[in-house]
């Protein structure tokens, strides 16, 4: 049996920085830290960080006040910042900054007075984020039928911005229906916010598909970015599960399977491939090869927050 790796996979930029920020808190104030939201959506990675001294809270009013507070890689409303003013936090946000983007970008096309279209998935923490950075009430959009249904005051004063880990191809169908209904939109930008790893992701399960019999996807299933993956194979014909580590792994999956493609959403590490990677050998009869498929290699850097880099 072949089992073909993914190129890129796992963790992003983002979500690196999100994770070193938490453990450099730790290491410098010492523990508890906390986290509003998980950091990621990944349980190895949150319990790990939990072990560590790190304490996850909903709100933050689950917060001591005056201590340690680390906003997720999703970002936050205003209210959650201005409540965790109130409460006298020390906040370091490790908010990814693409996400930033979109919210600076959502409070631009405020102030030029356009109604706001955020095409996303409903109740996701990013997208909570974004429509809460701006005043009014933003239009969510989460289907082709939602695009094709909504309804604006002014079609002439309209914008739009995205979750950034949409389905590349699903973001362009509705961003399609949305500039046939509404011509004075900006036009030819569908994926202006779709994240590079999120793009960089999906573009080599297309290729990897081609190649294997079945295909895993490494993530959790309330990680957008991964259910995206995990949906893109089954569009390309393969049998695909998204799983969040070795211990979901199934013997009969591989029946008659020559070519497993192996891939991890962008908050899963790179621990967890090497231990499908075993899991898969010791359920497998024949000798298993491991190989990496040929793809973009990442360079992306973000600087951390400020208050958590070394002097």
């Amino acid at each position: 049996m072949n089992i073909i790796l993914a190129k890129p996979r796992g963790f992003c930029a983002g979500v690196t920085r999100a994770i070193e920020t938490v453990e450099r808190a730790l290491t410098k104030f010492g523990p508890p830290v906390y986290v509003r939201h998980e950091i990621v959506h990944n349980k190895f990675v949150v319990e790990s960080l939990r072990k560590k001294g790190a304490i996850f809270v909903s709100e933050v009013d689950q917060i001591p006040p005056g201590a340690i507070t680390i906003f997720s890689a999703h970002g936050v409303s205003d209210r959650v910042e201005e409540d965790a003013l109130v409460r006298g936090l020390d906040v370091i946000d490790a908010t990814c900054p693409l996400v930033s983007k979109v919210h600076r970008e959502a409070k631009k096309f405020e102030e030029e007075g356009r109604e706001i279209i955020l095409i996303g998935h409903r109740g996701h923490p990013e997208v909570e984020g974004t429509s809460g950075r701006v005043k009014k009430e933003v239009i969510l959009v989460t289907s082709e039928e939602d695009a094709q249904n909504i309804q604006v005051k002014n079609p002439e004063k309209i914008s739009y911005v995205t979750q950034t880990t949409l389905s590349v191809d699903d973001t362009k169908s509705i961003v399609t229906i949305l500039e046939k209904r509404f011509p004075q939109m900006q036009q030819g930008l569908a994926t202006k916010d779709i994240c590079y790893a999120t793009q960089n992701r999906q573009d080599a399960v297309r290729s990897l598909a081609k190649m294997v019999d079945v295909l895993l996807v490494i993530g959790a299933q309330n990680s957008s970015n991964s259910n995206r993956l995990r949906d893109l194979g089954e569009e390309c014909g393969l049998a695909s599960y998204l799983i969040n580590g070795a211990e979901d792994v199934q013997k009969d999956w591989f029946v008659d399977v020559k070519n497993v493609g192996l891939t991890a959403g962008a908050s899963a590490p790179e621990i967890l491939v090497q231990e499908v990677i075993e899991k898969i050998r010791t359920l497998s009869s024949s000798p298993v090869m491991v190989s990496d498929m040929d793809g973009i290699s990442e360079n992306t850097f973000f600087v951390l927050p400020r208050k958590v880099r070394r002097d």
